[in-house]
């Protein structure tokens, strides 16, 4: 009974040590198949942008197609969604935003993820921030111009968003608390869906994202008040920010980062997180990127993560002040 009790052990051992075995050569191996990113935003747009030329590196390093998938709608929600529902074994990442993790957690009673419970965050890895233009048919010439008109012709002033809880969508919402003007804001399924229509002066006025407005403004085709960050971008550096046109605390900006379904190995976790931030330093990225106005990050695991959790209820404090509500889409 003894020697059969000393072979069953056996085999048990030799089993569960082949399946840690198993798992750790999948996870020295990894990738040995194709990756996901999923994609918040419509294509041409700076998170979908950069998450191309990212792909791009990881299979030139890796050997391995990586490819991305945009999903879009609800201000990048859906995409985080889908990430939280996939497998945790690092062939299923996003590029998520500060909308969907921090932001729209504050907008919705309740959301299909939990930021805090739901994801391994791998790495941040831009920021961008949106500038104030208006279609040339707006006769109004500077901010105080732009305000008067505003009160004197409620609803004339029509913007479009690239979701509920973007930046692009509170800094519309953050100007109107701070001015008292009424503008009547559209969403649309990312910025790319919204720039058509502002051309085509169904829409007068934008907090666009840096990289897909400023080429209009420089054509002539828009023109600019001011920009949404804390600090004059290098790009067009005669734009002074909203804070310095007279907002206090203005600040709306959007960040990206690569994360995975919360339990993707640590290993896996810290492949792609060398790969991402060896991707941020970059020479020829950095040319092409923050030529558009993005600023490059790379940073650890740990410091994305913490960015999540201190930055939830710092926006909850900004949207319960501006008093800004999720309308429906």
């Amino acid at each position: 009974m003894k020697a059969i009790h000393a072979v069953a052990a056996a085999v048990l051992l030799a089993l569960t040590a082949g399946g840690v075995w198993t798992e750790a050569w999948s996870q020295s191996n990894y990738p040995d198949r194709p990756v996901r990113i999923f994609v918040g935003f419509s294509p041409g747009v700076a998170p979908d942008v950069t998450s191309r030329l990212l792909a791009d590196k990881l299979t030139e390093a890796w050997g391995k197609p990586v490819v991305v998938e945009n999903v879009t709608g609800a201000g990048g929600n859906l995409a985080v969604e889908r990430l939280a529902k996939s497998p945790p074994d690092g062939y299923t990442l996003a590029m998520g935003g500060n909308a969907a993790l921090v932001i729209n957690p504050n907008l919705y009673d309740k959301l299909a993820y939990d930021p805090l419970k739901d994801f391994s965050y791998i790495s941040q890895v831009f920021i961008v921030p949106n500038i104030l233009v208006v279609t040339p048919d707006v006769p109004a010439k500077n901010i105080q111009e732009l305000i008067a008109l505003g009160k004197s012709k409620p609803g004339y002033l029509i913007a479009g968003h690239a979701g509920v809880g973007t930046s692009q969508h509170l800094g519309g919402e953050l100007f109107m608390s701070m001015t008292g003007v009424k503008i009547q804001q559209v969403p649309y399924r990312g910025t790319t869906a919204v720039l058509p229509d502002l051309m085509a002066g169904r829409l007068n006025i934008f907090f666009g994202n840096i990289s897909n407005v400023l080429p209009l403004v420089r054509e002539g085709k828009l023109r600019a008040f001011g920009i949404t960050s804390r600090k004059r971008s290098p790009q067009i550096p005669e734009l002074p920010t909203m804070e310095e046109l007279g907002f206090s605390g203005f600040d709306a900006t959007a960040w990206f980062g690569m994360m995975a379904p919360a339990g993707t190995p640590q290993p896996i976790i810290e492949k792609i997180n060398a790969e991402t931030r060896q991707f941020a330093a970059s020479p020829d990225v950095r040319q092409k990127l923050e030529g558009l106005g993005l600023q490059l990050v790379g940073n650890s695991p740990a410091e994305f993560a913490k960015i999540v959790h201190d930055e939830i209820p710092a926006w909850g404090t900004v949207i319960r002040k501006a008093g800004i509500k999720a309308a429906a889409e």
